[in-house]
């Protein structure tokens, strides 16, 4: 052990003398990992069981109208969660291993310099997903003080601003801060959700059946695009895997760490885009913190589901919206953590998120998922080419902290990639994400085999000469 510690701290001190970066974004040691299996099985369930994936799950009714009935609803969510649980165990990986944040990562293939362009693909969507949640919290919020003061106050903009400062002095603690609302929220907010199901079934089960259940349908273009736009809500979560995998206690298996994905997921995300379609289909309400309190015809546990509503969306920032942004902060300016953390609060409050979640329908909010997820397609692709393909899993952890090595300035082949891969996502944006994966990932293999003779970026692939 003691060895261990000792090449660790050789390689810290390394870092230290190469890198301008803040401490915050050094490799994690291992007595720095304290979040356990358990407590990262309860962090997904936390995440997964939130208003923003069950507002998705609304979005196959638009204006009362299905586009997709309950068959291919829960296929679609099925083949969505498989292929983000696996991009998940796979893209885990280096983070795990060596303890760098997301923002590290994309140095061994766009540079240090490139990763700006790359790191602002992930943190600008997480805000503004910061200020989507925050706002149906805010709603959720609202709610809760109508029912308590019997109507007298009313103001969902004030709620909003006012939840946004709590999640922001909340941040300050760090990533282990809501640890123990993480595990209590996703309980009792699953718990919450199977009452709500039992009340669907037996009050609104001739409304969901005829509006969602006997539905048409379609097994084309909208089957697909509702998988891009479930695939597109985690991208910017499993692009930047890392940033929790570092957390995560030392000595579990990569096929234990996949299954740390694929079972909380399935459980949360897969329970919440059903409730959800099924709201909208028994009250014609996209937004659920509205369309709950509807359904649920009881004062008292209205206002406690509104209450938890505002507790899940508190723990679902903290985990997928607080932590990848405020990295990326704390790379372009240099500025500490806490002071990224409050920066990352106050620019979400000018998210205007009013504007893509609306009761009506969320096709602005499908419209944002696909439109960043053909960037982030791209990304993630030309991570694991690089990592698997490319570098055969072999990755020096102190020269991505050089800022003189082979890392250094931009790497033409990642960047243009990157590109060419969301150039041809934008030629259908309902399937985004897929178009842009795979045409970037053969885009950089390409180009790094081929172009850019003599690029330092080879150094240590397979192109090495």
């Amino acid at each position: 052990m003691s060895t261990t510690n000792e090449s660790y701290d050789i390689k810290a001190s390394q870092i230290e003398h190469t890198t301008a970066l803040d401490a915050s974004l050094h490799p994690k040691s291992d007595q720095d990992r304290t979040v356990k299996p358990r407590d990262y099985v309860f962090m997904w369930i936390g995440d997964g069981v939130n208003i923003g994936n069950m507002t998705l799950g609304a979005s196959v009714i638009i204006a009362g109208v299905a586009t997709l009935n309950i068959w291919q609803t829960m296929l679609a969510a099925l083949i969505s969660i498989a292929i983000i649980s696996t991009i998940f165990a796979l893209n885990d990986r280096l983070g795990y291993k060596s303890g760098i944040p997301y923002v590290v990562q994309l140095r061994m293939s766009f540079g240090t310099k490139g990763t700006v362009i790359s790191s602002l693909l992930r943190g600008i969507p997480a805000i503004v997903w910061y200020g989507i949640q925050s706002w149906i919290g805010g709603t959720a919020l609202n709610e809760f003080i109508k029912i308590v003061t019997s109507g007298s106050f009313d103001n969902v903009f004030v709620c909003f601003v006012a939840l946004q400062l709590v999640q922001i002095v909340i941040s300050l603690f760090g990533f282990h801060a809501i640890k123990w609302v993480e595990t209590v929220a996703s309980i009792v907010f699953m718990i919450g959700l199977i009452y709500v199901f039992g009340i669907l079934v037996s009050s609104y089960s001739t409304e969901i059946t005829q509006t969602w259940v006997q539905a048409k349908g379609s097994w084309g273009l909208p089957f697909f695009g509702l998988i891009m736009v479930f695939l597109g809500n985690y991208a910017g979560i499993f692009v930047s895997a890392a940033d929790y995998s570092r957390e995560l206690k030392t000595g579990i298996s990569d096929k234990k760490r996949g299954a740390l994905y694929f079972v909380p997921i399935t459980i949360s995300y897969g329970f919440v885009i059903v409730i959800g379609a099924m709201l909208a289909a028994a009250t014609g309400i996209t937004n659920p913190a509205i369309a709950l309190p509807v359904v649920i015809d009881n004062p008292y546990i209205s206002a406690g589901v509104s209450l938890f509503i505002v507790i899940t969306v508190i723990a679902t920032n903290m985990v997928a919206n607080v932590v990848p942004p405020a990295y990326v902060i704390t790379l372009l300016t240099k500025l500490k953590y806490k002071v990224s953390v409050t920066i990352t609060g106050l620019l979400a409050l000018g998210a205007f998120p009013w504007l893509l979640v609306q009761e009506s329908s969320a096709a602005g909010l499908n419209m944002f998922v696909l439109i960043y997820s053909a960037f982030l397609g791209p990304v993630i692709s030309i991570l694991l080419v690089e990592y698997y393909i490319l570098r055969k899993q072999r990755v020096e952890t102190a020269e991505l902290y050089n800022e003189e090595g082979s890392y250094a300035g931009y790497n033409p082949a990642g960047l243009l990639a990157m590109f060419i891969g969301a150039a041809a996502a934008f030629v259908e944006v309902e399937l985004a994400w897929i178009i842009g994966l795979v045409v970037a990932g053969v885009a950089y293999y390409l180009l790094s085999k081929y172009a850019f003779k003599g690029s330092s970026f080879k150094k240590g692939t397979i192109f090495e000469k």
